[in-house]
């Protein structure tokens, strides 16, 4: 059981890393702003402001970009054969607060080690990342913005 989520977890970092492609020019030379995390959670948004929420359900529901449904099931009817290997996203914004859900989409692996979720906005430490997309996090400080936006609004 151990080996199919190992085998998953690298399924979804290679999909999402290949999912870079996708975006725009300005994302991928962006680099990455700097950020604190206190305790569980990153408090101040990435990039100062809130995000949109309905640009990060768009993102959520993305299959090249956020990915977000090869793993996690949520409400997004639309959206046919989601996942079942992570937490469903229903009553995100209930369980987590805003900071606690930036963290966990900018880099679960600062909670929890052992996780299967990829970071989405973390450059080092990285392995088996094709050259194009070295150096290049998967989303953009603005689109992690929206996706937090989307998510606290997830209360049920």
């Amino acid at each position: 059981m151990r080996r199919c989520f190992h085998v998953a977890a690298r399924t979804v970092l290679l999909l999402t890393v290949a999912s870079a492609a996708a975006l725009p020019a300005a994302v991928a030379e962006e680099g990455l702003r700097p950020f604190a995390v206190v305790g569980d959670a990153i408090p101040q948004p990435l990039t100062g402001a809130k995000g949109d929420a309905a640009r990060g359900r768009a993102i959520v529901a993305s299959r090249q970009v956020g990915l977000c449904l090869l793993c996690h099931s949520g409400p997004i009817p639309e959206e046919r054969l989601q996942g079942t290997m992570a937490p469903d996203l229903r009553g995100a914004g209930s369980r987590w607060s805003e900071g606690q859900l930036r963290l966990r989409i900018v880099d679960a692996a600062r909670l929890n080690p052992d996780t299967i979720m990829p970071p989405y906005y973390r450059l080092d430490g990285l392995n088996r990342v094709a050259p194009p997309f070295r150096g290049k996090p998967v989303l953009s400080a603005e689109q992690i913005e929206d996706v937090v936006a989307f998510l606290t609004t997830l209360r049920d």
